[in-house]
């Protein structure tokens, strides 16, 4: 016979602190010596993400990585909660850039490389290409919530937000994003003849993306680079310009 168990423990922590766990240590030696251990979370694939959401009238998975309007906020931090495991979160921390600027990160699991920010955090501060760098050196999955509408008033905050994007996309994050409207509409009045053409049509290419990243080649195929901090600042700028 063949058997295919799935857990939410490896087999070493199963009952862990449980009354009288010494009398299940054996059983636990057992599967450890008959049983291939696979961990999942090992995987370069989240198959949470891959695999959320609902089917489309294509017959095609629609990936639950982009949240939208205030009905979704449950949600959003439902998948908060599972992809960090329901385990303890770490709350007003901060990381260093590779100058030594610190970087404030609202909620984030050390273990599980997952940090949670809100959109007044990353785009409405003065931050920069090398903050973001140091978000995306250290956690590969981020949320991101509360990302309202934008207009040509909010130039640079949209500009933040565009480099924000194109630096979780080149450095392949997994973005979660709880917005105010989809990609396509986050942007109101979009012209390219208006005096924000360069803005414009840079966010043009972060609508695609952010699109591209909810995609299940995305989710699937991209790896996590890590330590970022290697790649000259430079050479960054040179890729999302």
């Amino acid at each position: 016979a063949v058997i295919v168990a799935t857990s939410n423990r490896a087999p070493r922590d199963l009952y862990l602190n449980g009354l009288q766990r010494d009398l299940f240590l054996p059983f636990i030696d057992l599967l450890e010596a008959k049983c291939n251990v696979v961990s999942m979370w090992k995987s370069e694939t989240d198959y949470r993400l891959v695999k959320s959401g609902a089917m489309n009238d294509n017959g095609n998975r629609e990936r639950r990585v982009y949240f939208v309007g205030q009905c979704s906020i449950e949600a959003f931090n439902v998948m908060f909660a599972d992809l960090t495991k329901h385990e303890k979160i770490i709350e007003n921390s901060t990381i260093k850039t590779a100058d030594g600027r610190q970087v404030y990160v609202r909620k984030s699991s050390p273990t599980y490389n997952v940090a949670r920010f809100s959109f007044d955090d990353i785009c409405r501060k003065p931050l920069g290409a090398s903050d973001y760098l140091a978000i995306a050196s250290s956690f590969h999955t981020v949320f991101l919530e509360g990302v309202p509408l934008l207009n040509i008033n909010d130039v640079n905050i949209v500009r933040r937000f565009i480099v924000f994007v194109d630096i979780m996309y080149e450095y392949n994050i997994k973005l979660i994003v709880q917005a105010d409207a989809e990609p396509d509409s986050i942007f109101q009045g979009l012209d390219v003849n208006n005096r924000v053409i360069d803005e414009a049509f840079s966010f043009d290419r972060t609508r695609s993306r952010l699109e591209e990243m909810g995609s299940e080649s995305y989710l699937k195929a991209q790896k996590w680079t890590g330590n970022v901090g290697d790649v000259p600042l430079n050479k960054l700028i040179d890729r999302i310009e």
